[in-house]
């Protein structure tokens, strides 16, 4: 299979309000377009030789798109949105803290922690969803591609590539600061550590 190369969006006001943002959106954070720029750079030092076989899959939200931007400003290939890239939603409780929840709707998070909340929603989407759609889009990769989504999606799209129990899955890091390599079938950080600081 391709290489797939992995970003996470920069961080969001809403990434700094714990607010989880689902099929909401807000814009990135001063913080958050370093973080997408610092992530172009060392996606450019790790793709520049297959940069013309390159293709990039984006999340049709607008922090996803946002950071989308700010990566074909240092590394241009042709780009296109999928929706099977977007965040797991929560229904109701997109754009909520774990307060909110718990005032709003009371009980729904008992006996839950911080790593399976999200699938208690009365109406968001389940985790087996969320993993049919993930392996869908995996199996249409043809060519080497940079795919920009989502905290917890990009967790289940990890998961599902190198055969993770639910429980690993989720509780896999979701750094914005840096990217995965995903080839076969195993996955891998890159943080730019050896990366010129001039690229």
């Amino acid at each position: 299979m391709s290489n797939i190369y992995l970003l996470r969006h920069g961080e969001t006001v809403w990434n700094t309000l714990g607010r989880f943002q689902g099929q909401k959106d807000s814009s990135l954070t001063p913080r958050g377009i370093d973080q997408a720029d610092f992530v172009a750079r060392i996606l450019f030092h790790e793709i520049a030789d297959a940069a013309q076989s390159s293709v990039m899959q984006v999340s049709p939200l607008g922090r996803t798109r946002e950071t989308a931007r700010r990566v074909q400003r240092v590394l241009s290939v042709p780009s296109s949105e999928d929706a099977r890239l977007m965040e797991v939603t929560l229904g109701s409780w997109d754009g909520m803290t774990t307060f909110e929840i718990n005032s709003e709707f009371p009980g729904y998070l008992d006996g839950s922690d911080a790593f399976d909340w999200y699938f208690k929603s009365p109406d968001g989407e389940n985790f087996d969803h969320a993993c049919n759609r993930a392996k869908a889009w995996i199996a249409d990769i043809g060519r080497p591609t940079i795919a920009i989504s989502h905290g917890l999606f990009g967790r289940i799209i990890r998961g599902v590539y190198a055969g993770l129990s639910k429980r690993e899955m989720l509780e896999l890091p979701v750094p914005q600061d840096g990217f995965y390599r995903l080839h076969d079938g195993v996955f891998s950080f890159v943080d730019g550590l050896c990366v010129p600081a001039s690229i």
